[in-house]
């Protein structure tokens, strides 16, 4: 078991630090707007579809991953725009466009299933690259909200009417979060594309509530009550989940019992509290 375990640690690490952009990308709405947001379900695989047929057609690997990135945050200012124009709930609006993008995909790639194999200068997938890219964004993160518009920008999360009467632009300020959290999806999804050298037209399923277990892990250990904890808390929470992840197929789970492993760590993470946090109740 052990020895199997350990031969997961590598892959572990990849996918988990692949995972905590996503993480961070859904943290933006969920943690910072207050705009409950499942629109990755959608951005990811965009990401990952427009990438492999961008790659088909002979396009340098890197414009790729930047193309898919900036579609997956396009796909972000669409929910935004449902939400705001015609005042569908948030959850709805991800749903809605999640839904139709899948249609989208299938053209993109023509089949369920793209290959990539044959293609050359792919992105490497280096775990020194990923950990070097997962440090800049956590760090540009933090940065911007510790600037005046990334207070306005919390603002429309912790206040949106004391904000608006404020002067804040709670429009534009919710489409930039959508944005910038899906394009941090879409660029994982053309990743990860490229690391596995294949697309799946169902390659992002359940991947929110992967995201959503890790930022819950990250937010039991490291905390949220600072914007330097805010921003670790989905990087920690996605390396440890994917651990966990291949903890539990090293003592024997099948792999199709992640799922059930997934909800469990999302309830054991929900009904976590520090020692302290009881002490103060």
């Amino acid at each position: 078991m052990i020895e199997t375990y350990v031969s997961l640690i590598p892959s572990g690490l990849l996918y988990g630090l692949i995972l905590a952009l996503v993480a961070l990308g859904v943290m933006i709405p969920f943690r910072l707007l207050n705009f409950p947001d499942l629109t990755a379900e959608g951005a990811y695989p965009l990401g990952g579809a427009l990438c492999a047929f961008l790659l088909i057609h002979h396009v340098h690997p890197l414009l790729a991953i930047a193309l898919a990135s900036v579609a997956g945050g396009l796909l972000g200012v669409g929910t935004a725009y449902l939400h705001l124009r015609f005042q569908l709930n948030t959850l709805l609006s991800g749903i809605i466009l999640s839904t139709m993008i899948y249609s989208v995909n299938l053209r993109l790639m023509g089949k369920p299933n793209v290959p990539l194999f044959e293609i050359a200068h792919l992105f490497p997938g280096n775990l020194y690259i990923l950990f070097l890219l997962n440090a800049a964004f956590v760090s540009v993160a933090y940065l911007l909200l510790n600037t005046e518009k990334g207070l306005r920008f919390r603002a429309v999360g912790l206040n949106p009417y004391c904000a608006a009467k404020l002067g804040v632009n709670l429009s534009r300020n919710i489409v930039f979060g959508l944005f910038v959290g899906n394009a941090l999806s879409g660029l994982a999804g053309g990743m990860i594309v490229q690391i596995q050298q294949y697309a799946d037209i169902g390659m992002g399923f359940g991947i929110v509530i992967h995201a959503l277990a890790a930022l819950m892990i990250g937010e039991s250990l490291v905390g949220s009550q600072t914007r330097l904890r805010q921003v670790l808390a989905p990087f920690v929470g996605a390396l440890i989940y994917q651990q966990i992840q291949g903890l539990a197929l090293s003592v024997g789970l099948a792999p199709t019992d992640l799922k059930f492993i997934t909800g469990a760590i999302v309830l054991l993470a929900i009904s976590y509290k520090p020692f302290g946090a009881r002490q103060l109740q």
